[in-house]
């Protein structure tokens, strides 16, 4: 039994859904799967296990930023689960983006410390193609548009470099979140799938600061999870 996720084997499912959230991971559950079980509350970093569309699934929360998310990525891989499939929110770095806009990633800059602990050289974190593939499909599918490309890892949340958003806004980069380099990189070591949806609950260039409504975040999230499930779950036999 894993230290942080007090589970055993079986206890998750090979696909497993990655909020920030504990209790994201527990509206999800509530909200989108069936027969869902609690299957962890270690230190509240609460994980569950349920169907969907007759399909197992799990939702374990990873907390913020890259080491709280190595460490229940790590403990994952070790209870059998083989796609994981981050759902959270960033910041959007595109003047034109929209709040509540879905992006899917490719790569995630590691602007972090925690990938380059592991990689100690030029290193691209890359999203697992069938995934994004997957995820692309049942967007077009659910005729819900997405934005696809890079985005970045950082382990500020409070940055006090005023200029570093303009700069990776400048060189394409579509937005700033805290998870996404070590979920891929681990992906690489650990040889499974892992892929990243986002939602833009704020836009931080230009000089201004603006943040989504509660309601427009709901809204965005379920959209976001209905996707990602549709994504994950693909393959998989009831």
């Amino acid at each position: 039994m894993p230290i942080h996720l007090r589970a055993e084997p079986g206890d998750y499912a090979e696909a497993c859904l990655l909020p920030g959230d504990p209790l994201r991971a527990k509206y999800i559950a509530e909200t989108f799967l069936e027969e869902a079980r609690q299957v962890n509350g270690e230190r509240g970093m609460l994980g569950f296990t349920g169907t969907f569309e007759g399909k197992p699934v799990s939702v374990q929360s990873s907390g913020m930023g890259c080491p709280s998310a190595a460490i229940v990525i790590e403990e994952l891989v070790m209870l059998g689960v083989k796609r994981i499939l981050r759902v959270g929110t960033c910041g959007g770095l595109q003047p034109d983006m929209s709040l509540g806009e879905l992006i899917i990633a490719l790569t995630a800059v590691p602007a972090d410390a925690s990938a380059r602990h592991l990689i100690g050289e030029p290193h691209v974190p890359t999203a697992d193609w069938d995934l994004v593939h997957g995820a692309v499909h049942a967007a077009k599918e659910l005729g819900k548009p997405v934005r696809i490309g890079p985005i970045v890892s950082s382990d500020l949340f409070y940055n006090p470099d005023d200029g570093q958003y303009q700069r990776w806004s400048e060189r394409g980069v579509l937005a700033v979140e805290m998870e996404a380099a070590i979920l891929f990189t681990l992906g690489a070591l650990r040889k499974i799938k892992t892929g990243c949806l986002l939602t833009v609950s704020d836009v931080v260039v230009e000089g201004e600061f603006i943040r989504i409504s509660d309601e427009e975040m709901r809204v965005a999230v379920d959209q976001m999870t209905e996707l990602a499930l549709h994504a994950v779950t693909a393959g998989e036999k009831h």
